[in-house]
């Protein structure tokens, strides 16, 4: 997909996009996932799994998930009632499982026993939609990708990043503005920016690294 038509905007409201990434960049220069995945399969099998779900519980299901089935071929021998013993106190475990399941179906038939690392065969795995593919890809530093979860959505509205009405129009919106170089980086930024700073009923906007640059920072004071 070609990436989006770069928008004119001010030299000022340019300027204030960038000085708020080169922030981020100066807090952690590196923002990475949450998860624990030591490999793409546990990677696409985490992020599936934290759908509606928080890490936190994904990352202690799957500690354990994974020392018995950390690749398709072992997922399909544990089946999916063996599956669910290790994610039941995850949302939506038994969807979660089916689709677990016949993904790594899928992946042994069609495609070596090998994560696709590509978004359109990502995509078509079951569990795997398209905020799933882009986490993936661009966790992977495969693909520049913005996937709007209820955090990117929050913090992009709050700092006049993005105005849209859904996830999709945010997305574009983002790529469209936030500076090339930060491309690869800026969805770690905000989502850990909106799950620890710019959190939905009390900002912390005194801890905050860009509260100066916020548009929102009066409505909360």
């Amino acid at each position: 997909m070609a990436p989006p038509p770069r928008p004119s905007l001010k030299p000022a409201e340019r300027a204030r996009i960038a000085e708020i990434f080169e922030r981020f960049e100066a807090a952690a220069i590196d923002p990475r996932t949450e998860l624990t995945y030591a490999s793409p399969y546990e990677l696409v099998v985490a992020v599936a799994l934290s759908a509606q779900a928080t890490d936190v519980s994904v990352n202690k299901a799957t500690d354990k998930l994974f020392k018995v089935a950390d690749t398709p071929q072992a997922m399909l021998a544990l089946g999916e009632a063996g599956l669910k013993t290790f994610i039941s106190s995850i949302g939506l475990f038994n969807m979660k499982a089916k689709n677990v399941i016949r993904m790594a179906e899928i992946l042994i038939a069609e495609h070596g026993g090998e994560v696709p690392l590509d978004r359109e065969s990502l995509q078509a795995l079951p569990g795997v939609g398209r905020k799933t593919a882009s986490v993936v890809l661009n966790e992977l530093r495969i693909e520049p990708a913005i996937a709007v979860d209820t955090h990117v959505f929050r913090v992009s509205h709050r700092l006049g990043l993005a105005t849209g009405k859904t996830p999709d129009k945010v997305e574009a919106e983002l790529m469209a503005i936030v500076p090339e170089a930060a491309l690869v980086r800026a969805h770690h930024w905000l989502i850990l920016h909106g799950r620890y700073v710019c959190v939905a009923r009390r900002p912390k906007c005194g801890d905050c690294p860009v509260a100066d640059l916020c548009p929102s920072r009066a409505a909360f004071a």
